[in-house]
């Protein structure tokens, strides 16, 4: 990582290629694409929060898979989460702000640990709807370029 003082996440969606590629490229929806855009013209560093995987690095080559937080048993999320914190400890700091781009389901445990170890934590779309993410997205990825 760079020490950039800003890190973002940004949680894995249902929609894949069928064979292994990069975190980045895996995810195919309009949202994840929209996601990646906004992350990527900030200039920070990032990560894909994975049902599966964890933390994933966007260029991280990964296999296609089928699991979801959202159908997890809360104690699953739980365990989830607890080890994406583990995983996103050594890129943590005091001066870094971290901001989530990612449903309830993939905040509900991490994004208070988040705040204990970060100066600042953001959820910029949280009250959203799906339809509004994707405006917001966009607005905000053209405010940048």
């Amino acid at each position: 990582m760079t020490g950039r003082s800003s890190i973002y996440l940004v949680s894995c969606v249902g929609k894949k290629l069928a064979t292994p590629a990069p975190a980045k490229d895996l995810y195919g929806s309009p949202w994840f694409q929209k996601a990646r855009i906004y992350v990527e013209s900030r200039n920070a560093d990032w990560f894909i929060l994975s049902a599966m995987y964890g933390v994933v690095h966007p260029e991280q080559v990964i296999e296609p898979y089928e699991l979801t937080l959202n159908r997890m048993a809360k104690p699953d999320r739980k365990e989830w989460a607890t080890s994406v914190f583990e995983q996103l400890l050594p890129h943590l700091s005091p001066n870094r702000s971290v901001t989530i781009l990612a449903g309830q389901k993939y905040r509900e445990f991490l994004e208070g640990w988040l705040r204990n170890e970060s100066e600042k934590v953001l959820v910029p779309m949280e009250k959203l709807g799906i339809g509004q993410q994707l405006k917001w997205l966009t607005d905000a990825s053209s405010k940048n370029s």
